[in-house]
């Protein structure tokens, strides 16, 4: 069975008249996609586009179902899931592109010009500025263990960070802190003792962080954060200064995409400086474009954090995290440390 798309909205072709048109599978939120879908389609009037919103496993089993079946898919795929994103391009799911941008892109964010990076969004601690007024806000894991123990009476249950049972980017950000630190299981410990609530998605942790039920939120997605700070005062961000983890959101055309052509005009697109400028200022999506400087981009995260940025590179390594005994090591090793008291 197909998955169903949570919103699949079709913009039509500026100018109808033997238009062309595009599909594309994305976890995306609808509302950052459209100004991008616009911008493309005012250069490229003749194609229409047909946008389907779904969930990061939703869009691998898809992609995977249908090449597999009829052989007729999605023409590009964009998602946050990277493992899952370099799964079908390591298997054979995703075809090469020619890449008008390809030269100035990092290399750890593009894989042999089959899947690519397109943002530079950090994993951050949030906190409720009132909750810290008389209280120093941990910027580090270190800190964040020794606040938690000194403080578990005050803050008790006011700690939520991702399921990673059930949240693929919690997985994935906890993952790569155990790669960088070997006392991560002592905060997780910390936030066992501490009462920690854990969430499937970003958006229940940081309301409940903004109107101050909790007071500090570990490994959220930055992207998210910065939209909710915007809207909410007493939401305060953290890029945590011990190092902070980059995710990407990675592209890729698939082998049997039907028009792709269009798909790598569109990837162009968003590789340009104009299309990753509209990611930045409009999709509320930090850009990685390197030549791209300000507020919401790559070289705005380096300038505020230095090198304790840790980006997730575009790789085959990513495949150990969908090792299914490892992944279940790993997630019973998480429960039992949380349920230490």
């Amino acid at each position: 069975m197909v998955p169903a798309a949570l919103a699949q909205t079709l913009f039509g072709a500026l100018q109808p008249a033997g238009a062309s048109t595009l599909t594309i599978y994305s976890s995306l939120d609808l509302s950052a996609a459209e100004p991008l879908i616009d911008a493309f389609q005012r250069d490229n009037p003749g194609v229409a586009v047909n946008y389907h919103e779904l969930q990061t496993v939703d869009i691998y089993e898809r992609v995977l179902n249908e090449s597999d079946g009829d052989g007729a898919t999605a023409d590009l795929v964009i998602s946050s899931a990277m493992d899952l994103q370099m799964k079908l391009a390591n298997d054979g799911y995703a075809r090469r592109v020619p890449l008008a941008h390809g030269s100035v892109w990092p290399s750890w964010a593009n894989w042999r010009d089959t899947a690519i990076a397109l943002t530079y969004e950090p994993a951050v601690m949030v906190y409720h500025k009132p909750s810290f007024e008389a209280a120093d806000v941990p910027r580090t894991r270190a800190a964040l263990i020794s606040f938690l123990d000194a403080e578990q009476d005050a803050f008790y249950g006011r700690i939520a960070t991702y399921d990673i049972e059930r949240a693929g980017v919690g997985f994935l950000f906890l993952a790569r802190d155990a790669e960088h630190n070997r006392d991560i299981w002592d905060l997780v410990r910390a936030m066992g003792r501490s009462g920690v609530k854990l969430y499937s998605n970003s958006s229940s942790i940081l309301e409940r962080v903004s109107d101050g039920r909790f007071a500090i939120g570990y490994n959220i997605l930055g992207s998210y954060a910065s939209a909710w700070a915007a809207r909410n005062p007493d939401l305060g961000i953290v890029l945590p200064t011990d190092y902070t983890i980059i995710m990407s959101r990675i592209a890729l055309v698939p082998t049997s995409a039907q028009a792709p052509d269009l798909a790598g005009r569109f990837l162009d697109f968003m590789m340009s400086r104009q299309g990753q400028d509209i990611m930045a200022a409009e999709a509320k999506l930090p850009a990685l474009h390197p030549q791209l400087t300000g507020a919401n981009t790559a070289d705005g995260l380096r300038a505020e954090a230095g090198d304790k940025l840790r980006p997730i590179a575009v790789s085959p390594a990513l495949l150990v995290y969908l090792d299914q005994v490892r992944r279940a090591r790993f997630i019973d090793r998480w429960n039992d440390t949380l349920s230490q008291r």
